[in-house]
């Protein structure tokens, strides 16, 4: 999901009572402001976070938002589900329904979400080269072994999709959890890596998604606006 990307001009014309050819006069009479900078140039590229205004007359103005929630188990990562409560039914914001969702969590798995409007940002976090790393707590229903961490480290061949997952990380926590890193997230993966074991998965908890941890006092249900700096860390 891109963002949507334009032309001065062709924004202004669309935004205002001027045509295309009106527009070069406006940046001429120094009446348009981009960024709180007098435009020049009526290629400039905005987008949907830039600050336009003709005559100080805002004509947009739209904020990133960036959230955490944390998803408890029986909610669907969805916009919309007829059958459950979804992450943004759980959400107190009054611009929720401009947001999406940032690396989904299954109905079963509990943890870290984040939400946005900005899909730059949302983008940056998923593209598989920039490797960002999600953790997870794992319980299990049959005691964990030695053996788990080197198979986890070498990556598994799913013959469904006839690929080799990437090298994870796991941590042996006490007999019946682990802590799993992933840089990637691959359809039911951490399940079915350690259904190789015939060992079934109990509970799956996201811990954190890059640098950023969930709040460990953000109640189930809740979520939070993330802070510049969390924003800017994640990476």
């Amino acid at each position: 999901m891109s963002i949507s990307r334009s032309r001065l001009d062709r924004f202004l014309a669309k935004h205002t009572d001027y045509n295309k050819k009106s527009v070069r006069l406006l940046l001429a009479q120094k009446r348009v402001k981009v960024d709180g900078d007098l435009a020049t140039s009526i290629e400039q590229i905005i987008d949907k976070f830039s600050v336009v205004s003709l005559d100080d007359i805002i004509l947009q103005q739209n904020t990133a938002i960036y959230l955490m929630l944390h998803k408890p188990v029986g909610v669907v990562c969805a916009t919309k589900d007829e059958q459950h409560k979804t992450v943004i039914d759980l959400l107190d914001h009054q611009d929720k329904a401009s947001l999406h969702i940032v690396g989904r969590l299954d109905l079963n798995t509990s943890g870290l979400v984040l939400l946005t409007n900005d899909s730059r940002w949302s983008e940056a976090l998923t593209l598989p080269e920039s490797k960002v790393e999600k953790r997870y707590l794992v319980t299990l229903a049959k005691p964990i072994t030695a053996d788990y961490i080197s198979a986890f480290a070498g990556g598994m061949h799913f013959a469904y999709e006839d690929i080799i997952t990437k090298p994870a990380k796991l941590k042996i926590i006490n007999e019946y959890q682990a802590q799993v890193r992933l840089v990637e997230g691959k359809y039911h993966q951490i399940k079915r890596m350690f259904g190789r074991f015939r060992n079934p998965v109990v509970a799956l908890h996201r811990q954190a998604i890059g640098q950023l941890q969930l709040d460990p006092l953000l109640p189930e249900g809740q979520s939070r606006l993330l802070t510049e700096q969390e924003v800017a860390d994640i990476f």
